[in-house]
């Protein structure tokens, strides 16, 4: 593993690369380093587990095909205790892993052979609603704090959007960053119907085209983890070939 960071007056984000394509890894840190992120390089996801886990950083970009421990299993055994946001990166044939890789709970996926442009616009977009995000080159000057966004209670939900935090009866639910942002855009308004565009909007504020299956996928998994901690849950409703919504009654 190599770290390096460059050097800003505030404390870059740092993105964690798993590959075991070394080109892809060089390519790919040189370009994160450039934009303002601190990086780490892993080559199999064996490896990178203990230090994800112990060290987490505020990103992660897998690989789905490794040596050792592909990107599934590594993106499993993280799911058991950490919300990291992770991009996967797929070949194009790889339909059914990116439906079971947002399944699990990864935030996105880009298919190879892919754009860096494009990467660093989905890194910057889930980054953004963490926290500052360095401008090209290391922005020297941090900006001043956001103030606490109110909290949004909505019948047996709470949402806290400052400490991306959520709770249904009480009870914690744990989601990763584009879980929270597609929940909170439903919650913000409940019964109104949104549309999987405007709903993918919300959790992509650069403009960006994710395909239908993405926000399925995402709301998927929403609902099996309501339903982990009550079986009962049924507050995300679906207005077939419209959208979703969300019932607080």
């Amino acid at each position: 593993m190599t770290e390096s960071t460059p050097s800003t007056a505030i404390r870059p984000r740092s993105v964690a690369l798993v590959d075991d394509d070394r080109n892809i890894l060089t390519t790919l840190s040189i370009a994160l380093q450039t934009e303002g992120y601190a990086t780490r390089v892993y080559s199999d996801g064996e490896a990178a587990l203990k230090a994800l886990t112990e060290n987490p950083p505020d990103l992660a970009v897998f690989d789905i095909k490794m040596p050792r421990m592909d990107g599934m299993e590594l993106l499993r055994r993280l799911r058991e205790t950490s919300d990291l946001p992770v991009i996967f990166l797929t070949s194009k044939d790889q339909e059914q892993d990116e439906e079971a890789g947002l399944a699990m709970g990864a935030d996105d996926y880009i298919a190879k052979p892919f754009s860096q442009r494009l990467l660093l616009a989905r890194i910057r977009a889930i980054l953004r609603r963490t926290g500052p995000v360095p401008e090209p080159g290391g922005d020297t000057d941090a900006p001043p704090p956001a103030p606490d966004a109110p909290l949004i209670t909505r019948g047996r939900m709470e949402m806290d959007p400052a400490r991306h935090r959520v709770t249904w009866d009480g009870k914690p639910v744990s989601l990763t960053v584009t879980e929270f942002l597609i929940l909170e855009a439903l919650a913000q308004r409940p019964g109104v119907i949104k549309s999987r565009n405007q709903l993918m909007d919300a959790a992509y504020p650069d403009d960006i085209f994710v395909d239908d299956r993405t926000v399925d996928s995402h709301i998927k998994r929403l609902r099996r983890k309501f339903r982990a901690v009550d079986s009962t849950f049924g507050a995300i409703e679906t207005l077939y070939g419209a959208g979703y919504s969300f019932s607080d009654g």
